[in-house]
């Protein structure tokens, strides 16, 4: 079974396998995505699936209500868990972009509605023959990042921005000889 390049070992396999490029328009998922993306830069996305479970206790499954609440002594207890990455700046970044979420989906109803604005509504499905061919950004990438740091959010530069809706399905960047390039839709 062909798979993308980049899956070659657990976690990241089953990861290929269920989650990464199927379109997802719930509120959590989207914002757990964007946490983690926004976790991982400078780092493998592999170190980021192995804290993944940890990310969700820590951050209290993603609500971002509750992730909005956070207070010094929570953002404290945040850098002394081993569980997750330990950057100040990333910390400071997911408590931050709470609120802006919570901003955005008072603005648009939902913060489905308003992401999935940067691809027209539609998943966009790429052709790419290798890994190499993937870009890391994208003009919708390059729009959604202004657009994002514009209302408050943080650690969302184009390439964050272009992993993510990866992952959330916005794109298909899954390779042509991949299984799952044609299973998703």
């Amino acid at each position: 079974m062909n798979r993308c390049a980049w899956a070659k070992t657990e976690p990241s396999i089953a990861y290929h396998d269920a989650e990464w490029g199927v379109p997802q328009h719930d509120d959590r998922v989207l914002f757990e995505f964007l946490i983690l993306e926004g976790a991982q830069a400078g780092l493998s996305w592999e170190t980021i699936l192995k804290k993944r479970g940890n990310y969700r206790l820590a951050f209290d499954h993603f609500d971002a209500r509750v992730v909005a609440k956070y207070d010094s002594v929570k953002e404290q207890a945040l850098l002394a868990n081993a569980g997750i990455v330990r950057n100040r700046l990333k910390v400071a970044a997911a408590i931050q972009n709470a609120r802006a979420f919570l901003g955005a989906q008072k603005e648009f109803g939902s913060f489905n509605a308003y992401i999935w604005r940067f691809v027209g509504g539609q998943p966009k499905k790429n052709i790419w023959n290798s890994l190499k061919d993937v870009p890391p950004r994208t003009h919708e990438s390059d729009a959604m990042s202004e657009d994002l740091r514009k209302r408050g959010f943080k650690f969302v530069g184009s390439t964050i921005c272009y992993a993510f809706m990866q992952a959330v399905g916005m794109v298909n960047d899954h390779t042509v000889d991949c299984f799952r390039y044609s299973e998703i839709k």
